[in-house]
């Protein structure tokens, strides 16, 4: 049996519910269940490198305050609390570039335990797992995230970045060519890129997923809701991409979607 994750990062208080529901009603309907790495009180004023506002705030419409907190969208977070295929994990605090790529301890417990308190004033049961923003992690954002997350969920891992005790589990972890493992009760999870990206070609999108299928027991599928709305309009092409990508996982018998949770309440054993 090979396992699957669905993880679409970046719902937040600006998140349409329309947007959400066209991409994931099929796939909800076949029982697959999709883990939204959802930010807990989004900026308002993320840029990417070239000045432009960050995709996921495309629901932004004017206002004065420097952060929204996801339980200010109350269509929103009803919608999520009454379709219960999808599965709120924390994904960072504010969405800041640098927000967890830093060493000041005191800062980052500080954001991680507002980021869940947001998501549980909101009604939202407490997360199990964590996505930092953009993949960016200092050393002791690992240890604290470690601390209070069951499941950490990553692009990738670095021997510089990670703490001094964590590097013999990470010397075997290389040496057996392991995707996935372990610290203590924590899973750190790696994944294979966006392989569900408008920057990759839809014809062969089906067939690239395959292939990282068949080369481990787990593989963590990330895609990011507002690409296929990005710049106004609605990208057809790659939602009929993602619904194919997902009726094949739900039809096939050799595959089992699974979330975040279940892997934990699992304990399983990964590569």
């Amino acid at each position: 049996m090979r396992y699957v994750i669905i993880r679409d990062d970046d719902t937040n208080a600006f998140t349409p519910v329309r947007c959400l529901e066209t991409l994931y009603r099929p796939l909800l309907e076949m029982g697959l269940p999709i883990n939204l790495a959802v930010i807990p009180e989004v900026a308002t004023n993320t840029r990417t490198p070239d000045g432009r506002l960050e995709g996921f705030l495309l629901g932004n419409t004017e206002t004065a305050s420097s952060s929204v907190a996801i339980g200010e969208n109350k269509p929103l977070v009803q919608y999520l609390v009454e379709n219960p295929g999808y599965r709120i994990v924390q994904h960072g605090f504010h969405h800041d570039y640098f927000e967890f790529d830093n060493g000041q301890r005191a800062e980052i417990v500080k954001r991680l335990e507002q980021g869940t308190r947001a998501l549980s004033d909101a009604g939202f049961p407490a997360p199990q797992t964590f996505v930092a923003p953009y993949d960016k992690l200092s050393r002791a954002s690992l240890e604290e995230v470690a601390r209070r997350f069951r499941v950490l969920s990553t692009g990738w891992f670095e021997l510089r970045r990670l703490p001094l005790k964590w590097w013999p589990q990470y010397v075997l972890k290389k040496a057996s060519r392991a995707a996935h493992w372990r610290i203590g009760q924590t899973l750190l999870l790696s994944h294979p890129g966006c392989l569900l990206s408008y920057r990759r070609s839809f014809s062969s999108m089906l067939d690239t997923v395959l292939q990282h299928l068949s080369s481990q027991q787990l593989t963590v599928l990330v895609t990011h809701w507002w690409e296929y709305f990005r710049d106004n309009r609605t990208d057809e092409q790659f939602i009929e991409a993602l619904h194919e990508i997902g009726e094949y996982l739900g039809r096939n018998r050799d595959i089992k979607v699974i979330s975040f949770s279940d892997l934990v309440d699992r304990s399983m054993t990964l590569n």
